[in-house]
Formats: structure tokens, sequence, C-alpha cells
């Protein structure tokens, strides 16, 4: 099953960081059991540009489409065998110390 991992920075992150895993190992671990099909890092929110089309007209917006403390900084794509693998894989993951991460499987179309 793929799962699509959204990485979020947090306002609250561990304090202890001897407790937050290498993101490096994380990669390369997840990368080696082909559990990890792709991600990466983001660029900043203030490079984003939002895209609507209303009334036939494309219109551009610079930034990020909300106003939050808390961003997308990342994402990656998981394939797991169930969500309590892909919860696992997850809580392995730095930003899970650091940030927050949204787990959501792909849906069937």
């Amino acid at each position: 099953m793929k799962y699509m991992m959204f990485v979020c920075d947090d306002t609250e992150p561990e304090t202890d960081e001897s407790l937050v895993p290498d993101i490096h190992t994380w990669v390369a671990e997840n990368d080696a059991a082909g559990r990890r099909i792709t991600g990466n890092v983001l660029a900043a929110p203030s490079a984003a540009t939002t895209v609507r089309v209303r009334g036939g007209q494309v219109l551009l917006t610079d930034g990020p489409f909300a106003e939050t403390k808390e961003v997308i900084v990342g994402f990656d794509i998981l394939e797991c065998a169930d969500l309590d693998e892909a919860i696992a894989v997850v809580a392995k993951h730095p930003m899970a110390h650091q940030g927050r991460i949204e787990l959501r499987p792909y849906a069937e179309l």
C-alpha cells in the first residue's frame, strides 16, 4: 500500500537532540528495504506559487496558500504492507521528533 508522508515543522520540537534519529540513516534503511519510493526537502514557503483558475483565468499568488506557523518542509512516498508498518517507519523519521508527519494512504480512483 502506498502512503504519502507530509513532513512538517512544528513549534514544539523534541528538546533532547540525542533522541532524534539521523535522517541519512533513515533514508538509507528505507531505500534499501524498498519502502521509500521517493522523497525530498522543499524550498521555503516564500518560494511557493499558488495556482487557481477562476472564470477561465489563471490566477497566481506568491507564497503559500495558507498563513500558518507549521509548514510542509518535505515529503516521502512509502510502500508498506499496511498502516501499522507505515506508522513504524514514520516513527523513526527525525521530523516525527522535531516536527510532525501527516501520513495519508493513496486513495483508489
